[in-house]
Protein backbone atom coordinates (compact mmCIF):
# COMPACT_ATOMS: atom_id res chain seq x y z
CA UNK A 1 0.00 0.00 0.00
CA UNK A 2 1.51 3.46 -0.92
CA UNK A 3 2.11 6.51 1.24
CA UNK A 4 -0.36 9.40 0.66
CA UNK A 5 1.04 12.54 1.21
CA UNK A 6 -1.76 15.78 1.31
CA UNK A 7 -0.53 18.34 -1.46
CA UNK A 8 -1.73 21.84 -0.24
CA UNK A 9 -1.68 24.59 -2.12
CA UNK A 10 -2.43 28.52 -2.28
CA UNK A 11 -3.22 30.74 -5.16
CA UNK A 12 -2.19 28.14 -7.68
CA UNK A 13 1.07 27.45 -6.45
CA UNK A 14 2.21 24.35 -4.07
CA UNK A 15 3.10 25.38 -0.30
CA UNK A 16 6.96 24.98 0.26
CA UNK A 17 5.61 22.90 3.89
CA UNK A 18 3.97 20.36 1.36
CA UNK A 19 7.46 20.19 -0.11
CA UNK A 20 8.40 19.41 3.34
CA UNK A 21 5.61 16.67 3.85
CA UNK A 22 6.46 15.10 0.15
CA UNK A 23 10.19 14.54 1.22
CA UNK A 24 8.94 13.15 4.63
CA UNK A 25 6.63 10.91 3.25
CA UNK A 26 9.35 9.70 0.75
CA UNK A 27 11.69 8.65 3.71
CA UNK A 28 8.52 7.24 5.17
CA UNK A 29 7.82 5.29 2.29
CA UNK A 30 11.31 4.00 2.01
CA UNK A 31 11.44 2.73 5.35
CA UNK A 32 8.66 0.42 4.84
CA UNK A 33 9.67 -0.67 1.10
CA UNK A 34 6.40 1.20 -0.48
CA UNK A 35 5.46 3.52 -3.02
CA UNK A 36 5.66 7.60 -1.98
CA UNK A 37 2.27 8.99 -3.36
CA UNK A 38 0.62 12.46 -3.71
CA UNK A 39 -2.63 13.69 -3.27
CA UNK A 40 -3.64 17.10 -4.60
CA UNK A 41 -7.21 18.42 -4.93
CA UNK A 42 -8.45 21.76 -6.93
CA UNK A 43 -6.30 23.39 -9.25
CA UNK A 44 -2.73 24.08 -9.74
CA UNK A 45 -0.67 26.67 -12.14
CA UNK A 46 2.33 24.34 -11.26
CA UNK A 47 3.69 20.83 -12.70
CA UNK A 48 2.54 18.33 -11.22
CA UNK A 49 4.67 16.02 -13.13
CA UNK A 50 7.48 18.05 -11.69
CA UNK A 51 7.04 17.14 -8.08
CA UNK A 52 8.09 14.11 -8.98
CA UNK A 53 12.00 15.60 -8.36
CA UNK A 54 11.31 15.52 -4.41
CA UNK A 55 10.84 11.33 -5.17
CA UNK A 56 6.87 11.41 -5.33
CA UNK A 57 6.44 8.46 -8.17
CA UNK A 58 2.36 9.42 -8.40
CA UNK A 59 0.12 12.38 -8.26
CA UNK A 60 -3.58 11.77 -7.46
CA UNK A 61 -5.87 14.51 -8.83
CA UNK A 62 -8.67 15.87 -8.21
CA UNK A 63 -9.17 19.20 -10.60
CA UNK A 64 -12.73 20.31 -9.21
CA UNK A 65 -12.86 23.94 -9.23
CA UNK A 66 -14.81 24.25 -6.11
CA UNK A 67 -11.94 22.18 -4.36
CA UNK A 68 -10.08 25.85 -5.03
CA UNK A 69 -11.16 27.33 -1.85
CA UNK A 70 -10.76 24.83 0.91
CA UNK A 71 -13.76 23.66 2.81
CA UNK A 72 -12.46 21.43 5.50
CA UNK A 73 -15.39 19.52 5.50
CA UNK A 74 -15.75 18.32 1.82
CA UNK A 75 -11.81 17.95 1.57
CA UNK A 76 -12.43 15.27 4.08
CA UNK A 77 -14.79 13.70 2.01
CA UNK A 78 -13.17 13.39 -1.05
CA UNK A 79 -9.50 12.22 0.81
CA UNK A 80 -11.40 9.52 2.28
CA UNK A 81 -12.57 8.58 -1.10
CA UNK A 82 -9.15 8.47 -2.60
CA UNK A 83 -7.92 6.23 0.42
CA UNK A 84 -10.81 3.55 -0.19
CA UNK A 85 -10.10 3.94 -3.83
CA UNK A 86 -6.46 4.05 -3.35
CA UNK A 87 -6.53 1.39 -0.92
CA UNK A 88 -3.95 3.28 1.59
CA UNK A 89 -3.36 3.39 4.94
CA UNK A 90 -0.98 6.01 5.80
CA UNK A 91 -1.30 9.32 5.27
CA UNK A 92 0.79 12.36 5.49
CA UNK A 93 0.23 15.91 6.17
CA UNK A 94 1.65 19.39 6.70
CA UNK A 95 0.84 20.85 10.33
CA UNK A 96 -0.29 24.05 8.73
CA UNK A 97 -3.33 25.85 9.16
CA UNK A 98 -4.93 23.85 6.24
CA UNK A 99 -3.36 20.17 7.84
CA UNK A 100 -5.02 20.90 10.75
CA UNK A 101 -8.38 21.81 9.63
CA UNK A 102 -8.55 18.44 7.09
CA UNK A 103 -6.27 16.24 9.25
CA UNK A 104 -8.26 15.54 12.58
CA UNK A 105 -11.64 15.28 10.21
CA UNK A 106 -9.55 12.56 7.97
CA UNK A 107 -8.72 10.80 11.22
CA UNK A 108 -12.31 10.59 12.58
CA UNK A 109 -13.68 9.52 9.10
CA UNK A 110 -11.55 7.02 8.64
CA UNK A 111 -11.39 6.11 11.83
CA UNK A 112 -7.30 6.30 12.18
CA UNK A 113 -4.77 6.79 14.72
CA UNK A 114 -3.30 10.20 14.45
CA UNK A 115 -0.35 12.02 15.62
CA UNK A 116 -0.62 16.01 15.05
CA UNK A 117 3.19 17.96 14.97
CA UNK A 118 5.80 15.47 13.94
CA UNK A 119 9.39 16.05 14.16
CA UNK A 120 10.83 12.44 12.83
CA UNK A 121 10.99 10.00 11.29
CA UNK A 122 8.68 7.03 12.41
CA UNK A 123 10.68 4.11 14.45
CA UNK A 124 9.27 0.81 12.77
CA UNK A 125 11.89 -1.38 14.39
CA UNK A 126 9.11 -1.96 16.95
CA UNK A 127 5.80 -1.27 16.17
CA UNK A 128 5.43 2.14 14.53
CA UNK A 129 5.98 5.20 17.07
CA UNK A 130 5.94 9.02 15.94
CA UNK A 131 8.11 11.67 18.21
CA UNK A 132 6.09 15.09 18.38
CA UNK A 133 6.87 18.20 20.48
CA UNK A 134 4.66 18.48 23.90
CA UNK A 135 4.20 21.15 26.20
CA UNK A 136 4.66 24.13 23.94
CA UNK A 137 7.86 22.46 22.48
CA UNK A 138 9.66 21.94 25.99
CA UNK A 139 9.26 18.63 25.56
CA UNK A 140 9.10 15.60 23.38
CA UNK A 141 6.43 12.38 23.37
CA UNK A 142 6.98 9.12 21.48
CA UNK A 143 3.47 7.83 20.55
CA UNK A 144 2.48 4.47 19.02
CA UNK A 145 0.13 3.88 16.62
CA UNK A 146 -1.56 0.74 16.95
CA UNK A 147 -4.36 1.42 14.30
CA UNK A 148 -4.34 0.39 10.53
CA UNK A 149 -4.96 3.64 9.32
CA UNK A 150 -2.24 5.89 10.45
CA UNK A 151 -2.18 9.75 9.99
CA UNK A 152 0.88 11.79 10.52
CA UNK A 153 0.76 15.82 10.36
CA UNK A 154 4.90 17.23 10.40
CA UNK A 155 5.67 19.97 11.82
CA UNK A 156 6.49 22.89 9.14
CA UNK A 157 10.67 23.33 8.95
CA UNK A 158 11.12 20.34 10.71
CA UNK A 159 12.18 18.08 7.95
CA UNK A 160 14.57 19.33 5.29
CA UNK A 161 13.42 19.33 1.36
CA UNK A 162 15.51 16.95 -0.56
CA UNK A 163 15.57 16.34 -4.69
CA UNK A 164 16.29 13.07 -6.21
CA UNK A 165 15.02 13.99 -10.14
CA UNK A 166 12.60 12.27 -11.71
CA UNK A 167 8.87 13.35 -12.76
CA UNK A 168 5.92 12.00 -11.41
CA UNK A 169 2.84 10.27 -13.16
CA UNK A 170 -0.46 12.41 -13.05
CA UNK A 171 -3.26 10.56 -12.93
CA UNK A 172 -6.43 12.54 -12.83
CA UNK A 173 -10.01 11.19 -10.64
CA UNK A 174 -13.10 11.86 -11.50
CA UNK A 175 -14.84 12.86 -8.01
CA UNK A 176 -17.96 15.18 -7.22
CA UNK A 177 -17.42 17.00 -4.14
CA UNK A 178 -20.52 17.58 -2.31
CA UNK A 179 -21.18 21.07 -2.18
CA UNK A 180 -19.38 23.67 -0.16
CA UNK A 181 -20.75 24.96 3.06
CA UNK A 182 -18.45 27.62 3.29
CA UNK A 183 -18.34 30.41 0.64
CA UNK A 184 -15.58 32.59 0.07
CA UNK A 185 -16.81 35.97 -0.37
CA UNK A 186 -14.08 38.23 -0.17
CA UNK A 187 -10.16 37.66 -0.21
CA UNK A 188 -8.20 40.24 2.23
CA UNK A 189 -4.65 39.60 1.02
CA UNK A 190 -1.64 40.25 3.74
CA UNK A 191 0.85 41.75 2.35
CA UNK A 192 4.41 41.36 2.48
CA UNK A 193 6.96 39.81 0.40
CA UNK A 194 8.18 36.81 2.85
CA UNK A 195 5.09 34.76 4.26
CA UNK A 196 5.77 35.09 7.99
CA UNK A 197 4.66 30.80 8.25
CA UNK A 198 6.76 30.06 5.56
CA UNK A 199 9.80 31.99 6.19
CA UNK A 200 12.88 30.93 6.76
CA UNK A 201 14.12 33.80 8.04
CA UNK A 202 12.45 36.01 10.32
CA UNK A 203 13.72 39.15 12.27
CA UNK A 204 11.29 40.44 15.21
CA UNK A 205 10.69 43.55 17.45
CA UNK A 206 9.51 44.21 20.40
CA UNK A 207 8.87 47.28 23.48
CA UNK A 208 12.62 47.78 23.26
CA UNK A 209 12.39 49.22 20.37
CA UNK A 210 10.16 52.00 21.90
CA UNK A 211 7.63 53.19 19.02
CA UNK A 212 6.30 52.15 15.48
CA UNK A 213 8.38 54.90 13.92
CA UNK A 214 11.60 52.62 14.73
CA UNK A 215 10.24 49.97 12.66
CA UNK A 216 12.46 51.15 9.51
CA UNK A 217 15.74 49.83 10.33
CA UNK A 218 13.58 46.42 11.14
CA UNK A 219 12.21 46.32 7.78
CA UNK A 220 15.40 47.17 6.27
CA UNK A 221 17.48 44.37 7.73
CA UNK A 222 14.98 41.84 6.98
CA UNK A 223 14.93 43.17 3.16
CA UNK A 224 18.61 42.75 3.12
CA UNK A 225 18.52 39.12 4.08
CA UNK A 226 15.41 37.78 2.49
CA UNK A 227 13.53 37.81 5.69
CA UNK A 228 9.59 38.19 7.12
CA UNK A 229 9.52 40.64 10.13
CA UNK A 230 7.56 39.54 13.13
CA UNK A 231 6.31 41.19 16.70
CA UNK A 232 6.08 40.02 19.92
CA UNK A 233 2.16 40.45 21.76
CA UNK A 234 2.97 43.35 22.95
CA UNK A 235 3.65 45.18 20.15
CA UNK A 236 0.83 43.64 18.10
CA UNK A 237 -1.62 44.98 21.01
CA UNK A 238 0.32 48.59 21.03
CA UNK A 239 -1.00 48.71 17.38
CA UNK A 240 2.78 49.41 16.45
CA UNK A 241 2.49 46.27 14.55
CA UNK A 242 -0.61 44.56 12.93
CA UNK A 243 -1.69 41.16 14.66
CA UNK A 244 -0.80 38.72 11.79
CA UNK A 245 2.80 39.40 12.46
CA UNK A 246 2.69 38.23 15.80
CA UNK A 247 4.43 35.23 17.13
CA UNK A 248 4.39 33.45 19.73
CA UNK A 249 1.68 30.91 22.37
CA UNK A 250 -1.35 33.32 21.24
CA UNK A 251 0.42 34.28 17.93
CA UNK A 252 1.43 32.20 15.55
CA UNK A 253 4.19 29.27 16.00
CA UNK A 254 6.73 29.70 14.01
CA UNK A 255 10.16 27.44 13.52
CA UNK A 256 12.74 29.16 10.48
CA UNK A 257 15.94 28.16 10.23
CA UNK A 258 16.80 31.78 11.74
CA UNK A 259 14.79 33.79 14.43
CA UNK A 260 16.43 36.53 15.73
CA UNK A 261 14.63 38.80 18.25
CA UNK A 262 15.59 42.52 18.86
CA UNK A 263 13.94 44.55 21.98
CA UNK A 264 12.38 41.38 23.19
CA UNK A 265 12.51 40.27 27.11
CA UNK A 266 11.39 36.58 26.07
CA UNK A 267 8.18 35.71 28.04
CA UNK A 268 8.03 32.05 28.56
CA UNK A 269 4.49 32.76 26.24
CA UNK A 270 6.38 34.17 23.56
CA UNK A 271 9.21 31.79 23.42
CA UNK A 272 6.51 29.34 23.10
CA UNK A 273 6.09 29.94 19.57
CA UNK A 274 9.58 30.14 18.65
CA UNK A 275 11.61 27.81 20.63
CA UNK A 276 11.45 25.75 17.78
CA UNK A 277 13.78 27.58 15.43
CA UNK A 278 16.96 25.93 14.41
CA UNK A 279 19.07 28.94 15.68
CA UNK A 280 17.80 32.23 17.96
CA UNK A 281 19.78 35.63 18.44
CA UNK A 282 18.90 37.95 21.00
CA UNK A 283 19.79 41.55 20.83
CA UNK A 284 18.58 43.17 24.28
CA UNK A 285 20.08 45.62 25.99
CA UNK A 286 19.22 44.04 29.37
CA UNK A 287 21.71 41.13 30.21
CA UNK A 288 19.21 39.53 32.57
CA UNK A 289 16.38 39.20 29.92
CA UNK A 290 15.11 35.60 29.83
CA UNK A 291 15.50 35.32 26.25
CA UNK A 292 18.83 34.93 26.49
CA UNK A 293 18.50 31.72 28.36
CA UNK A 294 17.06 30.07 25.39
CA UNK A 295 19.83 32.00 22.77
CA UNK A 296 22.06 30.46 20.51
CA UNK A 297 23.82 34.00 20.00
CA UNK A 298 23.09 37.28 21.88
CA UNK A 299 24.37 40.78 22.14
CA UNK A 300 23.59 42.95 24.86
CA UNK A 301 22.98 46.32 23.88
CA UNK A 302 21.04 49.27 22.66
CA UNK A 303 19.07 47.87 19.80
CA UNK A 304 19.22 51.54 18.30
CA UNK A 305 23.17 51.62 17.67
CA UNK A 306 23.25 47.56 17.31
CA UNK A 307 20.72 46.85 13.97
CA UNK A 308 21.99 49.57 12.18
CA UNK A 309 25.53 48.64 12.38
CA UNK A 310 24.23 45.59 11.46
CA UNK A 311 22.36 46.99 8.72
CA UNK A 312 25.93 48.51 7.45
CA UNK A 313 28.26 44.82 7.88
CA UNK A 314 25.28 43.16 5.56
CA UNK A 315 25.59 46.13 3.22
CA UNK A 316 29.51 45.94 3.12
CA UNK A 317 29.25 41.97 2.54
CA UNK A 318 26.93 42.28 -0.23
CA UNK A 319 28.87 45.08 -1.79
CA UNK A 320 26.39 47.90 -1.37
CA UNK A 321 28.29 49.96 0.74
Amino acid sequence: MPVLIFIDHAEGRVKKSSLEAITYGVAVADQLGTSPEGILLGNVRDDLAALGKYGVKKIHHVANKSLDQLDSQVFTKVIAQLVQKITANLLIFSHNLNGKAIAPRVSGKLKGAFVAGAVGLPDTKNGFVVKKNVFSGKAFANVSLNSEIKIISLNPNSYKIVEKGGTAEVISHDITPDAPKVKVIAVNKVKGEVPLSEAELVISGGRGLKGPENWGMIEELAKLLGAATACSRAVADAHWRPHHEHVGQTGLAIAPNLYMAIGISGAIQHLAGVNRSKVIVVINKDPEAPFFKAADYGIVGDAMEVVPKMIDAVKKLKGMA
